[in-house]
């Protein structure tokens, strides 16, 4: 029965039995007596709840539906609204849910593409960032000793201090193409890749430490680069934002198989903060590889941030 009939049916049924009751034991004088009018407005109270508890039970599952639609998050997959009843709700359900699988699959499938895309580029930025930038500040960097060398004295300071700065953007320009390629992880490994990263944020008021599991399952390339870009994410919000003394990246394996990552510090927390184009990047990464992504409150302050892998994606 379409949702037509059946408020139509629901309203019929309130009207008839009223009428009902005025050709039984209601009658109505004219004019009306103060009795009969209190109690033809008792009828009419009575009437409008009825029909209200009765719209409000036939439209129930379709509040609900309203409710998953405006709560619906491509990010957070596998919510899904309970197809309950039969009739015209139950198949709008049963169709908004068949989209969501379609725009969680096409949306998988386009952050995939976007996130191969934008590691290719990082690639040849680095490349090229280390390749030609790297080397020609070297050449600059000789050609300074030269010239000091050869410099009267009252110069050869002037240049000793370019080539100092020019000896600390070279090392800017280094660090930045690592963090662009890691390749420490392409040639040692996620466990070597996250130690460098806690050596690298470490500084005079920031401690990081990396604290792995032995014995952790072989993971596979993708699962790699995304755990070791979640935590360069997190550290790397914490360094910025957080105000922090401390971060621990914490790799671990979990009860069922999979791999669990814990990035957690010591400073201010999210404070109510709406996500940023970081957490968004930490969560379509998370989407790649089936795994699940939690950011929150630490319980003693700080924030938290968990990506848990499944242990399909962890293979010997």
């Amino acid at each position: 029965m379409s949702l037509y009939w059946r408020i139509f049916l629901l309203n019929a049924s309130v009207l008839i039995t009223a009428v009902l009751l005025l050709f039984g034991p209601v009658t109505v004088s004219s004019p009306v007596l103060f009795g009969e009018a209190i109690v033809l407005m008792a009828g009419l109270t009575a009437m409008l709840l009825a029909n209200g508890f009765l719209l409000r039970v036939a439209l129930a599952p379709l509040q609900r539906l309203t409710r998953a639609m405006r709560t619906a998050d491509l990010l957070r997959p596998g919510r899904r609204p309970e197809v309950s009843g039969q009739g015209e709700i139950a198949e709008l359900t049963r169709t908004f849910n068949t989209m969501l699988d379609r725009l969680e699959a096409e949306r998988a499938t386009s952050t995939a593409r976007a996130l191969s895309a934008q590691e290719e580029e990082r690639r040849r930025i680095a490349r090229e960032l280390h390749d030609e930038v790297g080397q020609t500040l070297t050449a600059v960097l000789l050609q300074l000793k030269h010239a000091a060398d050869h410099a009267p004295a009252e110069l050869r300071t002037e240049l000793h201090q370019a080539q100092e700065t020019t000896r600390a953007g070279l090392e800017e320009i280094r660090r930045i193409a690592r963090r662009l390629r890691p390749g420490v992880l392409e040639e040692l490994g996620l466990h070597s890749a996250l130690r460098s990263l806690a050596s690298e944020f470490s500084t005079r008021s920031l401690t990081v430490r990396a604290h792995i599991e032995p014995g952790l399952p072989k993971l596979d390339d993708a699962t790699e680069l995304v755990l070791y870009r979640v935590a360069q994410e997190g550290v790397t919000n914490t360094a910025r934002h957080a105000s922090a003394g401390q971060v621990d990246i914490r790799l671990r394996r979990l009860p069922h198989g999979g791999v669990g990552l814990l990035v957690e510090d010591d400073g201010r927390g999210l404070g109510g903060a709406p996500d940023g184009a970081g957490l968004l990047g930490m969560r379509e990464r998370a989407l790649l590889i089936g795994a699940e992504l939690t950011v929150r409150e630490g319980d003693g302050g700080g924030t938290r941030v968990r990506l848990d892998t499944r242990s399909t994606r962890a293979g010997a």
